[in-house]
C-alpha cells in the first residue's frame, strides 16, 4: 500500500501550528515561520494601559481605531504576515482585508510590539518587514534592554535610525498616527 505524502506550504503549516498551540502567536516573517508564546502578565498589562492611553487621547475622533492581534499582510513575500501586539489603524481598516485575518499595510498607522522571549524578531526582523511594508511608525517596548525604540517615516523600504527613550521618559506618538499622545516608557516596559 502506497502512502501519499503532502508537503505543507508555509501558510498551511502556520494554520496547523495556530490550531495546535492556542494562545501562541504564529507568524511568517521573511519566509520563516515563527511562534511566540502567550504573553506574560506585564506584557498583557502594557497593552491594556496602551489601549487606555489611546482612548483617553480620543482615538475615536481621529478617524482611527486601536486593535490588538490583527493580522498585517506583509507584501514582500506571498505568505508573509505579522500579528502585531497593538496597532492603530484607519477606522475603515476592514475594507482593506487581504486574506484570512490579514489586512493591507496601508491602513496601519502605528504598530507596537512588546518584546517577549523571541525579542530579536521585534528588534531586527520586524523592523525590516514593517519598513518594507511602509508602516509609518513602529514602536518597540524593548523589555530585554529596558528602553523604547521608535522607528518612523520609512524611505525606500527602510527606517532611519530609531529614536531611543529610556525609563522616566515619554514617547511622543508621531503626527502621522493622527492623534497626540505621549506614552510612558515605564508603563510600556512594565505594564
Amino acid at each position: 500500500m502506497a502512502v501519499l505524502q503532502h508537503e505543507l506550504t508555509l501558510g498551511e503549516a502556520a494554520d496547523q501550528l495556530s490550531r495546535a498551540l492556542p494562545g501562541h502567536r504564529v507568524e511568517i516573517l521573511q519566509g520563516r515561520l515563527t511562534v511566540t508564546p502567550p504573553p506574560d502578565g506585564s506584557h498583557a498589562l502594557s497593552l491594556t494601559k496602551l489601549s487606555r492611553a489611546f482612548e483617553r487621547a480620543g482615538i475615536e475622533g481621529s478617524g482611527g481605531e486601536w486593535v490588538q492581534g490583527v493580522g498585517l499582510w506583509l507584501p514582500a513575500l506571498p505568505e508573509d504576515f505579522a500579528i502585531p501586539d497593538f496597532s492603530v489603524v484607519d477606522e475603515d481598516f476592514r475594507d482593506a482585508h487581504v486574506t484570512k485575518n490579514y489586512y493591507a499595510p496601508n491602513v496601519f498607522r502605528l504598530v507596537v510590539e512588546v518584546t517577549s522571549s523571541n525579542w530579536s524578531d521585534d528588534l531586527y526582523v520586524k523592523v525590516e518587514c514593517y519598513a518594507q511594508a511602509g508602516i509609518p511608525a513602529y514602536l518597540i517596548a524593548d523589555r530585554k534592554h529596558g528602553e523604547a525604540l521608535l522607528y518612523a517615516d520609512p524611505v525606500d523600504g527602510k527606517y532611519p535610525d530609531p529614536q531611543r527613550f529610556k525609563r522616566g521618559q515619554s514617547v511622543p506618538v508621531p503626527e502621522s498616527v493622527g492623534i497626540r499622545v505621549e506614552l510612558s516608557v515605564d508603563t510600556l516596559l512594565d505594564g
